[in-house]
């Protein structure tokens, strides 16, 4: 048994096979994901688990070097703004329309459902290297 860290089977399975530069998207509850894009639904119901709460553990287990949001972020949701920018310290950001960021995620290798019912909690991560 897996002692610390994530401990969702299917979720690590697809964090280890992650190679540089492909994409993956955290999610709120709503976001539309394509068909053929594989799902790891974490909801359970409304806030649980939260978009904080996934954000962080998936970056204790991912070297990330860039992502993107929906610039409707700025304005709709400064709090949750605020929690991305502080744990993507160190990594660049592109901000686009939320429409944009719904077509970026065909090129996602999967995609992480979560309870999330605030307004744009979504961010596209593009994996990095460790190396």
């Amino acid at each position: 048994m897996k002692k610390t860290g994530i401990i969702n089977a299917e979720l690590m399975k697809q964090i280890a096979a992650l190679g540089h530069m492909e994409l993956f998207l955290i999610g709120d509850a709503g976001m539309p994901i394509p068909k053929g894009v594989p799902v790891i639904d974490l909801a359970l119901c409304e806030g649980v688990p939260s978009f904080e709460i996934v954000l962080d553990a998936v970056l204790k287990e991912t070297e990330v070097e860039f992502y993107y949001l929906a610039e409707e972020i700025d304005a709709r949701n400064p709090k949750l703004l605020r929690h991305i920018e502080r744990a993507m310290a160190d990594c660049p950001c592109e901000k686009m329309p939320h429409s944009k960021l719904k077509e970026l995620t065909q090129q996602c290798k999967f995609a992480i459902r979560t309870g999330e019912y605030s307004p744009y909690p979504n961010v596209v991560l593009r994996a990095g290297v460790t190396f």
